[in-house]
């Protein structure tokens, strides 16, 4: 395989990756919004769950889309872009797109889950 068709692949499962983990958090944000509707759920308990569900969508879409060498940097290239896209979505939602330190957190924590997804998910390929 030639140089072209790597960097294009590895882009296409970036992409693919993304787009999967921005699907199962809009999903799974809906089910959580629709048990918060019909049950009572405390308001402390909410940015918690939305950050661990944010944090499985990016492990779920780099698991699934991940292959081949580098990982690390397809992982943490996953975590980027949804965490830039949901920013950007929710922030639409809300009307509010203020920046804080919290959103610098949220972005090295995610990008660090994305580079330990994705380093797991070509060696779990690699070995089974």
């Amino acid at each position: 395989m030639n140089r072209e068709e790597s960097v294009g692949e590895n882009v296409l499962q970036v992409i693919k990756g993304t787009g999967f983990a921005l699907v199962f958090s809009l999903v799974s944000a809906l089910l959580f919004a629709l048990l918060l509707r019909f049950t009572y759920i405390p308001q402390t308990i909410i940015y918690p769950v939305n950050q661990l569900l944010k944090s499985i969508a990016i492990v779920v879409g780099t698991l699934v889309c991940v292959r081949g060498e580098k990982g690390f940097l397809k992982g943490g290239g996953i975590a980027l872009a949804f965490t830039a896209l949901s920013y950007l979505a929710f922030s639409a939602i809300g009307g509010d797109f203020s920046l804080s330190w919290m959103i610098a957190v949220e972005l090295l924590l995610s990008v660090m889950t994305g580079v330990i997804a994705g380093s797991i998910a070509v060696n779990l390929r690699r070995n089974g």
